[in-house]
């Protein structure tokens, strides 16, 4: 990989700085070269400051010695930020929340002359700060300049509040992202695991203690509602149903720290219990016993259902190793003996306590730093570098450099967690038997055992929903200490926070970088100072926690709704504090200072995140399938082989290489693309719809138009008809029938065919109709019927009938056909002219003129 280019020297005309001897020629930079960045930009315009957040100190013509960029350095009430010296861009790897800052040191580094050279050459001011998220950054400074002094002293300030409403959180308020009380959820969650149909929980059953519900086996207490049994306990305890309050009260005090047993989780099939609490006071001699105990503990094994009369077996899991809990016994603690308990079985995971995973984080990631792409010592490995080095050594050392992965013992430990995890999960699954898990006070280790089996049991908690129920639940709930374990201020007002500053100063050149010794270690440290303190409780236990979910996402990945993606922008909201979720150490604490309601909730924002982009935002799996893994997931021993993180050990170390997702960014891009393909998919779908629609009505019309066309032409056909048969009649009577196309009706009587004028009887017009059809069938239907008047043809046996018959007959012997009676008399028709119309309203049909009949 090619090494990128340093920055240019701002000032014409300067010397080319010297190289420092050794492997690697890392370049010392002449920080009097960088001028300061103009300051004209105003900070308050700066958007990207978050809301409530301030810069309190700055600092400019600064390096980032990892990627040997130049810029500005701003410390904030939150954050520090570095922003690139020309777009003022935000670098990410420069740019670190203060919580999340594990230690601060300040370096000076004197540089050896140059051979033949007077001059001294100026000592570097180097500024070191290592995070809890596995990164180590280092800012150079200009000499003879108090820009490092202010930043540092500022760090000082804003690292290590005086108190808990100092914080960030506190400052910034909850913003949009309010939280609901906490206790409600953990009611919801509690109801969930009881069955049955549980109430509605609400804000009256809190106050009034009513949330005491119950199933055949189990029930909600409300023994600690005030915290008066255990104060890191939560306000409510799923108990066994035959235990009392009383007996309770009396359990808890042979239990360190008053953590009795209690249920966590319960098998919604066969009644199987996760339980968990802290270590017996046995004692050193281990013969201290406690019968309360005894019952309570039996009291977990209730019968198998559909078995009478048949226990269910218990196993106690101590996380802890043999030693470790015989060596408690010295402080009064220990661990249980089998023969106390009723058809037990302990067994003992030996997971180590918190000091050995502070230590062991601490070489991992001192390890991704010496041999990173990104070194905080200027220096890189063989695939950056490009040289015949490698990890600061040859090639003959890269098996030495590798193993110091091993010494670290992380993956060691992540995977001793695991195998915990799964052991117990089996127990539960395939026994039907309840696990009591435990370790010394009962909220480090058991909380990741009790959890990572609990989310191996229940798919629910491997979505989102209830993910967060599993943390709010089992950790927060439960007091993990998270302000102890971050070193954060608690409530009471004192200082917990341990970050580990201290000064350094060395004269002299080191052969390979201004901080790491040739075999890749750091500098000898001030005395007092190094990353293990007897006092320092800080401890990545719920990093490492979510590291053993990271492994088993990788190991099912359709089993979980939510991606790697997810866990690391959780993790980083963790350990920044924006959020009151997680401070204090108890239940109880939070609700002291109201943390609920004076900070911004986390929930709340990343499900904000997720509902800008639904689906296919980043955080959801693409590859979850429900119907995948709708039960328990158990592992084999032999797929428990744990790999380190790339999302999240490596992003700051190795960023190329930590690309382990882009096979998974890569099908989300296509899901994306799919997804607007479906899309437009169902859009043309609409439109054939609409347009088939529109099709249909158009073929409606026209079938309706055809249907009136056929009527039309039928009843030209039967006009046609009766005019034939009018025809006919008329000319069987001896008289004279004329059509004409003029649509004109009249009838007339001749007194002499040559001579005689006519009489008009009846006169009708017809209208041109509007319908083509109609017009040119209807217009020949006119007829002309002459007859010869009864004067000329005297003895006409028509006449005499008419006579006799028509009482509508004039004087003058002149016939009022159609309007006399005569027209209804057989087939005899005299005077009549008509055309079509004026047969509809004579009413003749078909059937009248039948010509069997004429």
């Amino acid at each position: 990989m090619h090494r990128p280019s340093r920055a240019a020297p701002l000032g014409g005309g300067s010397p080319e700085p010297e190289k420092m001897e050794g492997a690697g020629s890392w370049d010392v930079l002449e920080w009097n070269q960088f001028e300061p960045m103009s300051t004209s930009v105003s900070l308050g315009k700066c958007d990207f400051l978050l809301e409530a957040e301030q810069v309190v100190a700055e600092g400019y013509g600064v390096v980032l010695v990892n990627t040997d960029e130049a810029g500005t350095v701003l410390v904030t009430n939150y954050r520090i930020l570095f922003l690139s010296e020309g777009t003022r861009n935000i670098i990410p790897l420069g740019t670190i929340p203060l919580a999340t800052i594990e230690k601060i040191s300040k370096i000076v580094v004197k540089g050896q002359s140059a051979p033949r050279q007077p001059e001294k050459n100026p000592s570097q001011r180097l500024l070191q700060v290592i995070g809890k998220d596995m990164r180590i950054i280092v800012f150079g400074f200009r000499p003879r300049t108090k820009q490092r002094r202010n930043i540092y002293e500022a760090l000082l300030r804003y690292t290590k509040p005086a108190g808990l409403r100092d914080l960030y959180a506190f400052v910034s308020g909850p913003s949009k992202y309010r939280n609901t009380n906490p206790k409600l959820r953990l009611l919801v969650e509690y109801f969930r695991l009881i069955g049955g149909r549980p109430p509605h929980a609400s804000m009256s059953m809190l106050e009034d203690c009513s949330f005491t519900v119950a199933n055949e086996f189990w029930r909600i207490s409300s023994v600690n509602a005030n915290y008066t049994l255990c104060q890191t306990y939560p306000f409510a305890l799923i108990v066994p149903k035959c235990i009392s309050d009383e007996e309770i009260l009396q359990a808890s005090n042979f239990r360190a720290r008053g953590r009795l047993p209690v249920v966590t989780w319960c098998h919604p099939g066969t009644g199987a219990v996760l339980a968990r609490s802290s270590q017996p006071l046995v004692g050193l001699m281990m013969n201290m016993r406690s019968n309360t105990d005894e019952k309570l503990v039996a009291a977990l094994c209730s019968n198998l259902s559909g078995v009478k009369g048949t226990r269910r077996k218990l196993y106690i899991a101590d996380a802890r190793p043999r030693k470790n809990a015989l060596a408690n016994g010295a402080m009064g603690g220990g661990s249980e003996s089998s023969s106390n308990y009723l058809q037990s079985e302990i067994v003992f995971f030996g997971i180590d306590n918190i000091h050995a995973m502070r230590e062991s984080l601490a070489r991992l990631r001192e390890y991704l730093d010496t041999h990173g792409a990104t070194s905080s010592d200027g220096l890189s490995s063989f695939l950056r570098h490009g040289g015949w080095t490698w990890g600061g050594g040859n090639l003959s050392s890269m098996s030495a450099s590798v193993s110091t992965l091993g010494d670290s013992g992380w993956l060691i430990h992540v995977q001793s967690v695991l195998a915990g995890s799964a052991w117990i999960a089996a127990r539960v699954a395939l026994e039907s038997a309840s696990v009591l898990v435990h370790c010394s006070d009962g909220w480090d280790r058991t909380t990741q055992l009790v959890s990572l089996a609990s989310l191996l049991l229940d798919p629910y908690y491997r979505t989102f929903a209830g993910f967060q129920a599993l943390v709010e639940k089992d950790w927060l709930a439960f007091g993990h200490p998270f302000s102890d374990r971050f070193g954060l201020p608690t409530t009471s007002g004192g200082d917990n926070a341990t970050f580990e500053l201290s000064r350094q100063s060395s004269t002299g050149s080191y052969s390979s970088s201004p901080m790491r010794q040739s075999s890749g270690s750091f500098p000898t440290q001030a005395p007092g100072s190094s990353h293990s303190q007897a006092s320092n409780n800080c401890s990545p236990i719920f990093l490492q926690w979510v590291d053993c979910i990271s492994q088993l996402l990788r190991m099912y990945p359709f089993a979980f709704e939510f991606s790697l993606t997810f866990l690391v922008d959780f993790l980083d909201c963790v350990l920044s504090s924006r959020f009151g979720n997680f401070l204090c150490n108890s239940e109880k604490e939070r609700q002291q200072c109201s943390a609920s309601e004076a900070c911004g909730c986390l929930w709340a924002y990343l499900e904000d995140l997720r509902n800008l982009e639904g689906k296919s935002h980043v955080h959801y799996n693409l590859f979850y399938d429900k119907s995948k893994h709708n039960g328990p997931l158990l592992p084999p021993a032999a797929a428990l082989a744990p790999t380190l993180w790339p999302q999240f050990h490596l992003r700051w170390a190795c960023p190329s290489e930590a690309q382990a997702g882009e096979l998974e960014a890569q099908c989300r891009n296509m899901a994306m693309k799919f997804s607007e393909l479906q899309k437009a998919k169902e859009v043309a779908e609409r439109k054939a719809k609409e347009v088939a629609a529109a099709v249909e009505s158009l073929s409606a019309d026209l079938r309706r138009e055809r249907q009136l066309n056929a009527s039309a032409v039928n009843l030209a056909k039967k006009a046609s008809k009766e005019n034939s048969a009018i025809k006919r009649a008329i000319q069987s009577l001896g008289c004279k029938v004329h059509f004409s196309g003029n649509g004109d009706c009249t009838v007339d009587i001749e007194a002499n065919p040559t001579t005689s004028p006519q009489v008009s009887l009846y006169s009708y017009s017809k209208r041109e109709s509007d319908d083509p059809i109609q017009r040119n069938e209807k217009s020949d239907l006119s007829v002309s019927i002459t007859v010869v008047d009864d004067e000329v043809l005297p003895n006409n046996p028509i006449n005499r009938v008419c006579e006799s018959l028509c009482p509508m007959r004039t004087r003058d012997g002149g016939c009022r056909w159609p309007d006399a009676g005569c027209a209804q008399l057989g087939s005899q028709f005299v005077g009549l002219r008509a055309n079509f119309d004026a047969f509809d309203r004579l009413s003749i049909y078909d059937s009248y003129f039948d010509s069997d009949k004429l």
